[in-house]
């Protein structure tokens, strides 16, 4: 795939990071889903967030991708060194489809998201061919299978050429074939340099697609490590080790 590589910084410099979060915490209704988190996610990061149910990684997706402000703290993105914000795109568990062809969900996540008439059909051809669906182009979306349906999904978030992408658990509910296949489209977007945010519970997988894990529990981050560090380090907080060794309660 060809989606927008991540800007190349000076030899010996950090990239900018692509979001950062500042002490943020986020109160939705009268639970606090998030308190305190402060980290910041660079350009062709592979991040991992687990946790038990209810530990906040769905809401700190949310925060990250900007679909929620939070309520305290703050949120940062810094231009990039081209003087553009980053873009983002979010794929939810359930990816929510128009009632219309695949094409026609693509082209309409182009037509949002501003991009020039001329470009739309060739970037939209383009993302249907990369996820093996061109042949049902003209398909109404719904039904489709599954599978089909979490590809279409990933098409119409690439086709905007994200700096980042934010999954939430985009294979939770597929078949060992189907999850194979959105595995594999997943390594494919971020070997473009293509930021990935995923939360999982399947440690499997996020040992094959994360370079960085973060462990949520009550809404905190317990861990921040790179993946093979967090699922062999000995001097994990106690709550991250408990839920490595499956001993913390799910919400």
């Amino acid at each position: 795939m060809s989606g927008r590589a991540a800007s190349m910084p000076a030899a010996g410099a950090l990239p900018l990071p692509l979001v950062q979060l500042h002490e943020a915490g986020l109160r939705l209704g009268g639970v606090q889903a998030l308190q305190g988190v402060s980290l910041g996610l660079h350009p062709g990061e592979r991040l991992a967030l687990v946790g038990p149910n209810g530990a906040g990684k769905t809401s700190l997706l949310r925060l990250l991708h900007g679909l929620v402000a939070p309520t305290e703290g703050r949120r940062e993105v810094p231009p990039q060194p081209d003087g553009r914000p980053p873009v983002g795109a979010m794929l939810f568990q359930r990816p929510f489809l128009l009632h219309c062809s695949a094409r026609r969900n693509v082209l309409l996540g182009l037509w949002l998201r501003g991009v020039p008439r001329a470009e739309r059909e060739a970037r939209c051809a383009l993302a249907l061919a990369r996820v093996g669906l061109a042949d049902v182009a003209q398909r109404p979306a719904r039904s489709l299978s599954g599978g089909q349906q979490q590809r279409l999904a990933l098409a119409r978030a690439w086709a905007l050429r994200p700096d980042v992408l934010f999954l939430d658990e985009p294979t939770a509910s597929l078949d060992p074939s189907a999850k194979k296949e959105v595995e594999r489209l997943i390594e494919e977007v971020a070997a473009d340099g293509v930021a990935i945010v995923m939360s999982s519970h399947n440690l499997g997988q996020v040992k094959r697609l994360a370079r960085r894990v973060i462990c949520l529990g009550g809404g905190r981050v317990l861990a921040d490590r790179p993946t093979e560090d967090f699922f062999h380090a000995r001097d994990l907080p106690q709550e991250a080790a408990q839920f490595l060794q499956g001993e913390l309660p799910w919400l």
